[in-house]
């Protein structure tokens, strides 16, 4: 039998209630690192804040990571307004998204669209661990008593998808995997992807662009190098980059470096300037 604590399901609530409602500042371009990230126990198993704040782009990004035990559930199906994308690191999951189960394991992506019934279980004998991103926008807010919608063409609708179906398709510095790249209820376009670089490489020259972009290391080390300053990213690690900020990262170890990749455009994402 599933188990859901009901501390656990006020605080879902009082989320799902209150996110685009909150007042945190802006952040800018950041690095969050596994280690940086303190843990709270939520009774089937863990969690780790990362952000909750408005940026450049959007009116709120909402990033936790969430470690699920063996026969529990996150919470029972749920619809908000936002839309969400889940990355899981570790372990199996039975992913509901709207009438259809699908378990899946370590390296598969989740994407729930706007006000779509869906939830997570741990069917498995170990604890899962999942990467959360929420996505607010003003389309967001539109859609606030709005009801889940049947999926349209050319615009990407609730997907659960497999990391054993992905395939990898060789680029110069290592591999690439394509997820989706195309508008969905709330945001002018989704791109997302799994870039792989063999070691001492980088995928491309440093350079800026007016999406924001969200990279979560899967494995390996990353030199990551934005407006000038450099740190590394290790597994686990997110890296936000805000719109326009010059930003570039390489290889640094001595084994392939996997990352997922999520480029975001909104309605307040500026135009693209033709460089000369």
């Amino acid at each position: 039998v599933m188990r859901t604590p009901i501390a656990l399901l006020v605080a879902f609530a009082a989320t799902a209630t209150a996110f685009a409602a909150v007042d945190h500042p802006k952040i800018g371009s950041t690095v969050f690192t596994w280690e940086s990230r303190a843990v709270q126990s939520t009774g089937v198993g863990e969690r780790r804040d990362v952000a909750r704040n408005p940026t450049a782009t959007l009116n709120e990004f909402e990033c936790h990571i969430s470690t699920l035990n063996p026969e529990n559930t996150s919470h029972p199906p749920h619809t908000h307004p936002q839309e969400e994308l889940i990355v899981l690191t570790k372990g199996h999951l039975k992913v509901h998204a709207n009438d259809t189960d699908r378990i899946v394991g370590p390296g598969s992506v989740f994407f729930f669209a706007s006000q779509d019934p869906h939830n997570v279980s741990n069917t498995g004998d170990e604890p899962a661990t999942y990467f959360v991103f929420n996505f607010a926008t003003a389309a967001t807010a539109a859609r606030k008593n709005a009801k889940a919608e049947p999926a349209v063409a050319g615009r990407l609708g609730s997907t659960v998808i497999d990391w054993n179906d992905l395939v990898a398709k060789p680029t110069k510095t290592g591999e690439r995997r394509t997820l989706f790249n195309e508008p969905t209820l709330t945001l002018a376009n989704f791109e997302a992807h799994v870039t792989t670089i063999n070691p001492g490489e980088a995928p491309h020259s440093s350079h800026h662009h007016p999406d924001a972009e969200i990279v979560l290391v899967k494995e390996g080390q990353l030199e990551v190098t934005i407006n000038g300053t450099t740190t590394f990213a290790t597994p686990g690690s997110i890296i936000f980059v805000s719109s326009g900020d010059e930003h570039g990262w390489r290889n640094a170890g001595n084994t392939p470096a996997t990352y997922y990749v999520m480029r975001l455009k909104t309605e307040k994402t500026p135009k693209a300037v033709a460089m000369n």
